[in-house]
């Protein structure tokens, strides 16, 4: 016996050309949904883990400093201000506060770096308290300093690689013509401490005869409030308070309202292919008008004709929506990288991640849309007069 399945589909593949072109309309408001909802998750998921990545909060620095390693390298060290490391107590007796580490930050031109030269940053860290405020990072080779005062060096992943630096070579200090030892390179994170060599600060301190810092890294207690911990670090003299949390949302909010726009565009793209299933499910009742009398004067209730009618509709959504998120899934590396392109800060990782539950309720979507959208030619075949169609067809 030939189900109603087989028959949807054979009625469907009288009009091909027609059928197609409503399956275009299905497959690519599937795929910009999916790359969407995809981007919405993937966006906040990266956003989140560089947020995280620092494994600091709030950062203190002198104000007017850089506290971006790669505008510090653009401006070749210059215009960087210092504070006394004594602010590192202060702070640290704060009750909301849970880690403090000192950073001092040193750009030095390398000669000897790219064609015309670059700028090499080194970030001076204690080894007492920046490991622990990072424990994700890992190594690629080696480890950390053997002590505060060692004249070593752990080099990020790109920092190793651009210089070919193994562990157990030494480096030199442009400048300052100070060499250090790798004694660990680390794997690569997609953040700035990729590009980043790291020192002692004492190290570092005394190959620039400086004895104070240029940042100070907060990690806040998680019951703590964090806008009050600003609000009191605020009041330290000559000093600025940078709040990741504050970045994040403002990032995410000026994401948000282009996301509205784009998926608002997704949307009446959805509408628009709904548009045509009901056009081409419409067409092919109005066709096939004397067929349903004949089967009505057979014996077919209107339920039957309406279910029929019906399955078209999930045949045509269905088949859509699964060929858009496929074809999603395997232009995801593509999308992330047009994404990344149009977005004037995009976070390292993965972008648009699409995985089986947010594919699942795309499908669902788009097949309970079209549905919706099918029970008006259900309805309408369901409701034919056998005497009706076969007059008209005389």
């Amino acid at each position: 016996m030939i189900s109603k399945f087989q028959i949807a589909s054979k009625n469907l593949l009288r009009k091909k050309a027609r059928t197609v072109l409503t399956l275009v309309g299905i497959i690519l408001s599937s795929w910009v949904l999916v790359s969407l909802l995809g981007f919405n998750r993937g966006y906040e998921k990266a956003l989140n883990r560089d947020i995280d990545n620092m494994g600091y909060q709030i950062m203190v620095m002198a104000k007017g400093c850089p506290y971006e390693a790669a505008t510090m390298m653009l401006q070749g060290g210059a215009g960087l201000r210092y504070i006394e490391e004594d602010v590192v107590k202060t702070i640290e007796a704060r009750p909301e506060v849970d880690k403090v580490t000192p950073i001092l930050m040193q750009a030095f031109f390398d000669p000897n770096k790219g064609d015309g030269g670059g700028i090499a940053g080194y970030f001076g860290v204690d080894l007492a308290t920046f490991p622990a405020m990072k424990p994700f990072l890992r190594f690629h080779k080696g480890g950390w300093f053997a002590d505060a005062n060692a004249e070593e060096a752990v080099m990020g992943y790109e920092a190793a690689e651009l210089e070919q630096r193994e562990v157990g070579d030494l480096i030199l200090v442009p400048e300052k013509n100070v060499q250090l030892k790798v004694v660990g390179i680390l794997q690569r994170t997609g953040t700035q401490d990729d590009g980043t060599i790291f020192v002692p600060l004492r190290t570092l301190q005394k190959i620039t005869g400086l004895d104070k810092i240029t940042t100070i890294g907060i990690k806040a207690r998680k019951d703590a409030d964090l806008t009050k911990l600003e609000a009191s670090l605020y009041q330290l003299p000559d000093m600025q308070v940078v709040s990741f949390s504050q970045v994040k949302q403002t990032i995410m909010k000026l994401i948000a309202t282009a996301r509205v726009m784009v998926l608002s565009i997704a949307v009446i793209a959805l509408l628009i292919a709904m548009v045509g299933v009901v056009n081409t499910v419409l067409m092919s009742v109005l066709e096939r008008k004397h067929e349903i009398g004949i089967l009505k004067t057979m014996g077919a209730m209107p339920g039957d004709i309406f279910r029929l009618v019906w399955t078209e509709t999930l045949i045509l959504c269905a088949s859509g929506g699964v060929l858009g998120i496929g074809l999603a899934l395997v232009f995801a590396r593509l999308s992330d990288l047009l994404v990344r392109r149009a977005l004037p800060y995009a976070p390292g990782g993965e972008l648009v991640a699409i995985d089986l539950r947010l594919s699942a309720m795309t499908l669902l979507t788009i097949v309970v849309v079209g549905l919706v959208s099918g029970m008006y030619p259900a309805w309408k075949a369901g409701r034919i007069r056998p005497l009706d169609s076969i007059r008209s067809e005389a």
